[in-house]
């Protein structure tokens, strides 16, 4: 997932958040259709509005799919059995990440 941070906003857009994560929006929307905690609102027109919980919930099966290697089942598996606990593993990998390019980035004016 890009580590660059995001305004607060209410919504973000199905193209906002593929940016985000560094995806394909259709790759977005399979997420969606495979997994039960991605439920982003639609507007009239039938387009998705992904909410910060909604990010969060994509990061958890980002982390899962993309940096930890688990197939979609299980990914769901994962998901089912203990949520709270991939919830706080995605946080800290973030986390580290970030400290890890703040890092690199004082490394480089020394």
């Amino acid at each position: 997932m890009s580590t660059t941070s995001t305004s607060q906003k209410l919504y973000y857009s199905i193209g906002e958040v593929a940016k985000m994560f560094d995806v394909n929006t259709s790759m977005i929307r399979y997420w969606e259709k495979e997994f039960d905690i991605l439920k982003p609102k639609k507007n009239k027109k039938g387009n998705r509005l992904f909410t910060p919980k909604d990010l969060e919930n994509l990061k958890v099966i980002y982390h899962l799919l993309k940096e930890r290697g688990f197939t979609i089942e299980g990914a769901k598996k994962k998901l089912k059995d203990n949520k709270t606990d991939t919830v706080n593993t995605a946080d800290v990998v973030a986390r580290l990440k970030e400290i890890r390019k703040t890092l690199m980035e004082i490394k480089k004016h020394l």
